[in-house]
């Protein structure tokens, strides 16, 4: 009998299946500190512990984006060792902030099954769940991802396609116990941008690109302990469809995320993700370029220092997003476009700020 984990393939998957995931892992200030240097996120929330208790914070909370990595990478195994690609997220909510020292855990369920027309591949749905060393949940949310069968003859399953939420209500995002933003200082945050002083469609070119490296988003796909063969075997890689590996979409969403800054530097927290798809592979020495248009405000009746802005992020390879890049005359999209994502952002108000 062999020892050896060989992954979950389509046909392994039953709809109601619980996956309870490996290796619980404690965030620490150097994952932290890891996290800056591959992404060089500027937020000052999770930048320094003096700016958060400013803002009524015990200490800086773990970037957003961190926590979602860690979560997803304990799913991998299980989930999508043998997968073609992951195609999207949807409802994803971040219930509690993560401080350095926390442990953090994840479980799925399988909520849906499509075998793809080739046979080949199929999609499979999951529902996760991240949770502290305390029980609580820290991160909720669903993905689903392209996976290969190991038996192209194996009968398809009863197809179950869930039905998602359009966008993450304003009022069912959980934003940190005690947050403040009453004194809130914007020359320190770097950013003299108020959730007052953006409107609805109006459109940021966030103007920096930044470079992907083989070794970087090596280091940060390991980082998250993801192990997707996809990611990492050169070997394996060099007979698929592209010849070479792909890069883990989330590194593209906190690629986009940190270029954010520049347009929407008091974002200091992402309070949901409404939903987001990778639209086109991205490789090793492509270079990422963003922009975002707003689509909705909200006000928080949990919280009158603070209002949530409806962003959508439109992330690029080797393109600059000064004519907002998006569809073309033929409906189809550009393929430069390489992320779509929707989410809550949280920003002081300017009107309760010092």
């Amino acid at each position: 009998m062999s020892k050896t984990n060989p992954g979950n393939y389509f046909e392994d998957f039953k709809v109601g299946q619980v996956l309870d995931h490996a290796t619980p892992r404690t965030i620490t200030e150097g994952d932290v500190s890891l996290y800056t240097a591959l992404y060089g996120g500027r937020f000052a929330l999770q930048s320094a512990d003096s700016f958060a208790m400013e803002c009524g914070l015990d200490a800086a909370p773990v970037d957003d984006l961190l926590v979602f990595h860690v979560v997803f990478g304990k799913t991998v195994p299980d989930v999508s060792l043998n997968a073609v690609a992951n195609l999207g997220y949807a409802d994803v909510q971040f219930k509690a902030p993560v401080f350095p020292g926390d442990t953090v855990k994840t479980s799925s369920t399988v909520i849906g099954l499509k075998e793809n027309s080739n046979g080949k591949t199929g999609v499979v749905y999951v529902r996760s769940t991240g949770t502290n060393q305390m029980g609580a949940t820290v991160l909720d949310y669903v993905r689903w991802v392209m996976v290969r069968k190991k038996d192209e003859k194996a009968p398809a399953p009863e197809e179950v396609v869930p039905n998602l939420p359009d966008r993450v209500d304003p009022s069912f995002i959980s934003l940190p116990e005690g947050l403040d933003f009453s004194g809130f200082d914007a020359t320190l945050a770097g950013s003299p941008h108020y959730f007052e002083d953006y409107d609805v469609g109006e459109k940021i070119d966030h103007v920096d690109g930044m470079t992907i490296e083989e070794a970087e988003h090596m280091m940060a796909t390991r980082l998250y302990q993801n192990t997707a063969k996809v990611h990492f075997n050169q070997h394996q890689m060099q007979h698929d469809r592209f010849g070479r590996r792909l890069i883990y979409g989330g590194h593209i969403i906190s690629l986009a995320r940190a270029l954010s800054f520049n347009g929407l530097g008091n974002a200091q927290l992402i309070g949901a993700i409404n939903g987001g798809s990778h639209t086109a592979p991205t490789f090793a020495g492509h270079t990422i370029y963003a922009w975002s248009e707003v689509l909705e405000k909200a006000e928080l009746a949990s919280n009158q220092t603070a209002g949530a802005l409806r962003i959508r992020t439109i992330a690029t390879k080797d393109m600059p997003c000064d004519s907002f890049p998006d569809k073309q005359e033929d409906g189809k999209r550009d393929p430069a476009v390489v992320l779509d994502l929707d989410y809550w952002v949280i920003l002081p108000k300017k009107t309760m700020a010092v």
